[in-house]
């Protein structure tokens, strides 16, 4: 790793980058970790009305962006995941889905940071017509695209539910890491993203400490010999981290990382970032 990417980095800013052996299958990674407490530092999500680069998102936003990465899930320049920032409900998680039985409303996965600077992630729906307010349930509501429709999420259901309240977040798809525990929801969250195949990913989590960890891996070809990693491996290198809770991002060949100005994932077999309509900034405040 070329030292002068972080060397105008605080001392508790820190990128690793792995080259190595995961799981039996040859993998490059790289990681971008900071303490959520530092009051020195910004967690902005931001979205764009037009899909853009990451590189464009960095280049208009102004200030010093220590890293960036990808966003959520979108489909032409609408989001179909959360984005929101200084309070406010930029873009929902999807909150309703068609398939052949019918639609339904998944509680999708999402990660955010408090006022006072704590992570949290949980499985979150948007109560009643608005984007407002936002509830999280312990555990997602228990979909089955092979089985009927269940009832719209509200404050009772799925049970545990509380106001979600975070200052600022990100929605992705689904959950990797719950309490410790590898919890993989892509079945009740109502997503597939060739989760079992080898393919660039992005994801984020913090520790049980606070610290937050924003993770992209190498894959899809253009880095020969590097394929990427399943869902599964993801949540795995995620707790290996040592991540409490991690929410998988968009990946695929949306995954691009840059830290410093400079980009640490090439995704696509060209090695073009993919133009996205959300990405997660850390700058200086």
């Amino acid at each position: 790793m070329n030292a002068t990417i972080t060397s105008t980095f605080p001392a508790n800013v820190q990128l690793y980058a792995f080259d190595s052996t995961f799981n039996n299958r040859q993998t490059r990674a790289y990681c971008f970790a900071y303490e959520s407490s530092n009051t020195t530092l910004e967690f902005k999500p931001v979205l764009s009305a037009t899909a853009k680069t990451p590189t464009e998102f960095v280049q208009q936003e102004p200030g010093s962006v220590y890293a960036c990465i990808n966003g959520g899930f979108f489909g032409s320049n609408q989001s179909y995941s959360l984005v929101r920032y200084n309070n406010a409900t930029l873009a929902p998680n999807i909150k309703s889905l068609s398939r052949p039985y019918g639609y339904y409303f998944p509680t999708r996965a999402a990660f955010g940071i408090t006022s006072t600077g704590a992570p949290t992630a949980a499985w979150i729906y948007h109560i009643g017509s608005g984007n407002d307010p936002i509830y999280s349930y312990p555990s997602p509501a228990p979909n089955d695209v092979n089985k009927q429709p269940l009832q719209t999420p509200d404050a009772n259901y799925p049970a545990g539910g509380a106001a979600w309240n975070v200052a600022s977040g990100i929605g992705g798809s689904p959950m990797l890491v719950y309490n410790n525990d590898i919890r993989i929801t892509d079945t009740e969250e109502l997503i597939d993203v060739n989760n079992g195949s080898a393919r660039p990913r992005s994801a984020i989590g913090y520790t049980a400490s606070g610290i937050v960890l924003i993770v992209a891996v190498q894959g899809d070809g253009f880095v020969p010999g590097y394929a990427g990693l399943t869902l599964q491996e993801t949540a795995m290198m995620m707790k290996s981290l040592g991540c409490s809770h991690a929410v998988n991002l968009d990946g695929g060949g949306s995954t691009s990382m840059l830290v410093g100005g400079s980009m640490m994932i090439r995704p696509s077999a060209t090695g073009a970032e993919r133009a996205v309509v959300s990405v997660v900034m850390v700058k200086r405040k």
